[in-house]
């Protein structure tokens, strides 16, 4: 018996390739020159009418996450249409591609799968490194930005494994949205180590690798060999690690700043953002810099920015004139033992800093052995408040009453996200400090009105930060971008720390003015 070879028709490259998928958009002459007569509807619609498209069908979208999945099928199909929608709607459509729904399309990762978006790298598989990168069949001098993330710590929700690409694809969107860089010359990558998510290891539709996290030294090595692979491999790119456990991101950053092109949102990225916040509200509130007192709620595993921002305000107080022993002395952190002192024996290495004498708290009032957050705020009397900790509600009204008693115009931040996760809604915290408090979050939160009053609520999110930062290091060609104490000469993250203050600065203005700043923006680079 002969066997047939059965034929399938043939579907043009160029409508699989969202990179140069412009669907009714191409004209008759460039339909005519890709073979794609006959496969398009006859009308040629300009790239604002599938535009304008595109966004009511978006908005026919009964939910955030079906918005955010709507998105990520646009994306997948046609790149030129889905940054059109994205740059010219960026305040209403970053919250859908990033935070906070990006956290709820990484928990439905399993769910929702649909088409593989970057490079997926195996612990089990190491030696694949440099293949894989080479099925990008790119050189080394077309790649400008890698985002990688092992997903232990996504967002304020935890370990999410292979679900974690995600967040990588979010960040390389926002890169592109909002400071033109250039979506070809951009990769995610997700590092799968394993996850230590019981639930995930269960699920039968979960696409990583079904084993716990592997620790210890195939881990460092995994991650040296990912180092040394891609940068080797494309030389001239920024390495971005995004949302790395606390212990991981810190010795990473500390031990490879100096050697290689990378860069720790969570780490660093948050702590400039956050600064720029504080300088702005050290202004309005009359306090120096060098005089503020810092409770940091937040301060462990979920709260590793929480240390990574202390450095930096700490080192703000130092340049304002403050001794560096005093500056340190004007920080205290709380973590789920409550207020860390150096009589703790499970104190994490970069807690260490910033514990305190126990004598010094010796009288102070304990819950189950700990000092809990609304005692030390009480004793302290801190003028800036700061929430890493996500734990929601934490900021309660016995909390924010305390910290009010001590400062005319106190600073409160709760920045934790998703907003499941925000220690306090502003509304409460302006509410409760009679209008006192200085409010900036994480998340985009509307304005408030109270008293007669309405307060613009501030966004300390690296979203605001992290585009012009990247931007700025791959136009400089500069070598490094480290930060005081994380590698490398501080003197360059202060560089960059201007060029984000100015994007930070850049961010509140689009906010107030509209799409008309957001374009112009988006367009630059």
């Amino acid at each position: 018996m002969t066997e047939r070879s059965t034929r399938t028709p043939a579907i043009p490259s160029v409508l699989v390739d969202p990179l140069r998928n412009r669907g009714v958009t191409f004209t008759r002459e460039e339909r005519e020159a890709l073979d794609l007569t006959g496969r398009l509807p006859s009308g040629v619609l300009t790239l604002e009418r599938q535009g304008r498209r595109a966004y009511r069908q978006m908005q026919a979208q009964g939910s955030d996450l079906a918005k955010n999945v709507y998105l990520e099928q646009l994306h997948d199909r046609n790149e030129a249409l889905y940054f059109k929608l994205l740059t010219e709607h960026l305040e209403e459509l970053l919250p859908i591609v990033y935070d906070p729904t990006v956290g709820e399309a990484i928990e439905e990762y399993s769910h929702e799968y649909r088409r593989p978006r970057g490079v997926f790298l195996s612990i089990d598989r190491p030696d694949d490194m440099e293949k894989a990168f080479a099925t990008l069949q790119l050189g080394p001098e077309d790649v400008d930005l890698i985002v990688c993330t092992d997903a232990e710590e996504i967002l304020g929700i935890g370990d999410w494994g292979g679900g974690g690409i995600q967040i990588s694809v979010g960040k390389l969107a926002v890169h592109t949205a909002a400071a033109g860089i250039d979506p070809r010359r951009v990769v995610p990558v997700s590092l799968d180590v394993g996850t230590d998510r019981a639930a995930l290891l269960e699920a039968p539709l979960y696409p990583g690798n079904r084993h716990p996290r592997v620790r210890g030294a195939d881990y460092d090595a995994f991650i040296e060999g990912y180092l040394e692979t891609a940068s080797s491999t494309f030389p001239d790119a920024l390495l971005h690690f995004e949302d790395f456990g606390p212990s991981n991101a810190r010795r990473i950053l500390e031990h490879y700043g100096g050697r290689y092109r990378i860069f720790n949102d969570d780490m660093q990225g948050t702590g400039a953002i956050v600064l720029s916040a504080a300088l702005s509200a050290v202004k309005v509130s009359g306090v120096r810099m060098r005089d503020q007192k810092l409770v940091v709620f937040g301060a462990g595993t979920a709260g590793v920015g929480g240390v990574g921002i202390a450095d930096q305000l700490r080192d703000a107080m130092v340049r304002d004139g403050a001794d560096p022993e005093q500056a340190t002395a004007r920080v205290w952190l709380i973590d789920k033992q409550g207020l860390l002192t150096r009589d703790m024996a499970d104190l994490r290495d970069f807690q260490q800093t910033y514990a305190r004498d126990p004598a010094e708290a010796a009288d102070w009032s304990r819950d189950n052995g700990t000092i809990p957050l609304r005692e030390t705020v009480r004793r302290v009397e801190p003028t800036l408040l700061l929430g890493t900790s996500t734990v929601h509600g934490a900021f309660t009204r016995e909390v924010v009453e305390a910290t009010s008693e001590g400062s005319e115009r106190l600073i409160i931040f709760p920045i934790s996200n998703p907003t499941s996760r925000i220690e306090a809604m502003p509304a409460d915290v302006i509410a409760w400090s009679g209008g006192k408090a200085l409010v900036a979050t994480g998340v985009p939160v509307p304005p408030v009105a109270y008293e007669g009053v309405t307060y613009q609520i501030g966004q300390a999110n690296n979203a605001l930060l992290y585009p012009g930062l990247g931007l700025g290091t791959i136009m400089s060609g500069a070598s490094q971008v480290s930060s005081p104490g994380f590698g490398g000469e501080s003197v360059s993250w202060f560089r960059w720390g201007r060029l984000g203050w100015r994007s930070l600065r850049g961010g509140l203005r689009t906010q107030q003015v509209g799409r008309g700043r957001a374009r112009r923006g988006a367009c630059a680079g």
